[in-house]
């Protein structure tokens, strides 16, 4: 195994080195959480050039369009391509949640009809998870969809949905059966955004980009049988996704992190802020705290989606909005200076206030602990 996974290192190294050149190699290090914007369609490009090499969706199993890469060598695909500073992926949500969704829970029809276009970056993908007055609580959604002959007519609203102005399908977790409550009643529809009933306005952000979206549906429509899994069994279907997220592209999310830490001690060292002892204590705590992370995702990965892996964000969360206040400290006076454009830094300082929020907030990520793992008395619901 450690021989397979050497060569299949060497093999991915390879091809990115081949391959990151021309008019892709100004595209190392683009992209990511809080620069979606960065060489969008660049980036869709050469993530389509990585389709037709055979390097997306890796793994999934070959029936399925993929490589049927085992963990270890997913881990080593993952690492490899966060270190050579290719760009950050444009279909993830396809890719890393809805894919595994279909596999493990859709029909044959819709595995046919939508798995070979994620594995080829055709079509592209958002989650209607969250609504205004359902966050990180899911089981709270008040969208509905109602069946009307051969389709599903879908009205409500979702929030912070992420990149969906440049997606062609959401993923959208309803409420179909009346009267129903929490978890119960809720399907799992896949509706297409390309329609009349369906409207996305961006949402600007801190640091001046929208990657996050409101998106409205005023009886948008969907075929009858564009439910995962069974009418009424979406909360079941919507947690397996959730696990899905937490898997092993969280490896390549560290070698990121490591190079922004890497970044923020070189710009200490600049700054002459590394001379300040607290400082260095802090930077050699985050350095450990990263290990910490690798050493708890390599431990979970042959888990089966569960709430112990909502740990894992849990952690993540919190040492990466400490990362973006280090980064202010490193550069000293100057990260308070604006001059008309966000460097860096503040970028990375202002989006990770949105870290222990965004995918599972913090409260919520505890209580699902506690309750879930822990065993401890469940919270009042009212």
């Amino acid at each position: 195994m450690r021989e397979r996974t050497a060569r299949l290192r060497r093999e991915v190294a390879d091809w990115l080195a081949d391959n990151l050149t021309g008019e892709f190699a100004g595209l190392r290090g683009l992209g990511g959480p809080g620069r979606e914007h960065e060489a969008f369609d660049l980036r869709l490009a050469w993530e389509r050039r990585m389709a037709a090499a055979g390097w997306t969706c890796v793994g999934w199993p070959r029936e399925f369009g993929g490589r049927g890469l085992s963990l270890h060598e997913q881990v080593a695909f993952h690492e490899e391509y966060a270190a050579s500073g290719a760009p950050a992926r444009v279909n993830h949500l396809g890719e890393q949640l809805l894919g595994p969704t279909l596999i493990a829970f859709g029909t044959r029809a819709q595995q046919a009809r939508f798995l070979p276009k994620i594995v080829a970056v055709e079509e592209l993908w958002c989650q209607g998870y969250s609504e205004p007055g359902a966050g990180s609580d899911l089981a709270a959604v008040s969208t509905t969809a109602e069946r009307e002959g051969d389709e599903w007519v879908v009205t409500g609203q979702k929030i912070w949905t992420s990149l969906a102005h440049v997606a062609d399908w959401c993923f959208v977790v309803a409420r179909t059966e009346k009267g129903s409550k929490r978890h119960h009643g809720l399907s799992y529809l896949l509706v297409p955004l390309c329609q009349d009933g369906v409207t996305i306005r961006p949402i600007q952000q801190l640091t001046g980009t929208s990657e996050f979206n409101e998106v409205f549906f005023d009886r948008a429509r969907t075929a009858a049988d564009l439910v995962v899994g069974e009418p009424g069994d979406g909360w079941r279907v919507a947690m397996a996704t959730l696990g899905f997220e937490r898997g092993v592209s969280t490896l390549a999310q560290q070698i990121g992190f490591r190079r922004e830490l890497d970044g923020i001690v070189a710009e200490a060292k600049r700054t002459g802020t590394y001379d300040d002892p607290v400082l260095r204590a802090d930077l050699t705590r985050a350095r450990i705290g990263l290990r910490v992370l690798r050493a708890h995702a390599l431990r979970t990965l042959d888990q089966e989606p569960g709430p112990e892996v909502a740990a894992g964000k849990l952690m993540w969360a919190g040492w990466h909005r400490g990362l973006g206040e280090l980064a202010m400290r490193a550069r000293g006076a100057r990260s308070l200076v604006y001059d008309g454009e966000l460097d860096e830094w503040q970028r990375l300082f202002l989006f990770t206030r949105a870290d222990t929020i965004y995918g599972g907030s913090d409260e919520i990520e505890r209580t699902i602990i506690a309750e879930r793992v822990l065993g401890l008395p469940r919270e009042e619901r009212r």
